[in-house]
């Protein structure tokens, strides 16, 4: 028991100082598809709004997507490491993506209480995007309707914080002319992290975090500055290099602190706000 009362002691002064700090979660990869991971991802969520944070998710679902376009028939392409986005393909995004991921995610929460409220980027004109061109050997190459966010409108999540709710944000946006897109959900919870002045982004994969020389598990940088992280950039792993974009695009729009973690650690979560340990890399501004 006393090991117990000492890991809630170590919490104090973790609890003292976000006390009332929104933090965003971009939550996806593994953490999303294990059945006990996502009772326990919902399970620090509320935790953390119960410890008086103020924590808003954005979640994208790409093998959710992928899964279902196969189920329709239609072939998935990737240019650059980006999907190529077809009308068909678009409105299979925003089916799953809204209708089924953001469901789900709100359903786990609410097991704990009336509190997410699902949103998609589209609501309120929460993100509005414009066309993003993939770049293929110097050359911009279409790939349908894929957006790059332009524009972040917080008002309605600001809203909902202030009535003690979690929103819960899939990431579609709409254009200007109207047109919906697919936005990378790393890139739309940094955008979301920077408008909304938060004190903290975490982005959950499926990795342990930055690794100097990967695969290398000694590697592991635990914390480092932004000036250091864009030296880094061009060297990453493909699949790294969104998370680790999130993560600088935030601090250097005033966020204090991005973290990425791995998704697959329970409780990683809380062990990274709560414990003077932490986990994960977390990269500070320069």
């Amino acid at each position: 028991m006393t090991s117990k009362a000492e890991i809630l002691v170590e919490a104090l002064p973790w609890l003292a100082r976000f006390h009332g700090a929104t933090v965003v979660i971009k939550y996806g990869g593994n953490a999303m598809t294990e059945e006990s991971l996502r009772e326990r991802f919902a399970e620090d969520v509320v935790f953390l709004r119960y410890a008086g944070l103020k924590p808003v998710v954005v979640h994208g679902g790409g093998p959710q997507i992928s899964a279902q376009l196969k189920v329709q028939g239609i072939e998935s392409h990737f240019t650059a490491g980006l999907r190529v986005t077809t009308p068909e393909a678009m409105n299979v995004v925003r089916m799953v993506l809204t209708g089924q991921v953001n469901r789900e995610v709100v359903g786990l929460v609410n097991r704990h209480g009336p509190f997410a409220v699902g949103m998609s980027g589209e609501d309120a004109r929460l993100f509005t995007a414009e066309k993003k061109y993939a770049v293929v050997e110097g050359e911009q190459v279409d790939i349908g309707q894929v957006g790059e966010i332009v524009k972040v409108d917080p008002g309605a999540v600001r809203a909902l914080l202030d009535d003690g709710r979690i929103p819960v944000i899939s990431s579609v946006a709409v254009g200007d002319d109207g047109e919906i897109y697919n936005v990378n959900a790393d890139t739309a919870a940094a955008a979301l992290a920077v408008a909304l002045q938060a004190q903290k982004l975490i982005v959950l994969t499926d990795v342990k975090g930055l690794y100097a020389r990967w695969p290398d598990e000694s590697s592991l940088i635990k914390q480092l500055k932004a000036a250091e992280l864009e030296t880094l950039l061009p060297s990453l792993e493909s699949g790294m290099v969104p998370k680790m974009e999130a993560c600088l695009t935030a601090v250097q729009g005033g966020v204090p602190q991005a973290h990425v973690l791995d998704g697959r650690e329970p409780h990683a979560l809380l062990l990274e706000i709560f414990t003077d340990q932490g986990t994960g890399t977390m990269v500070m501004p320069s």
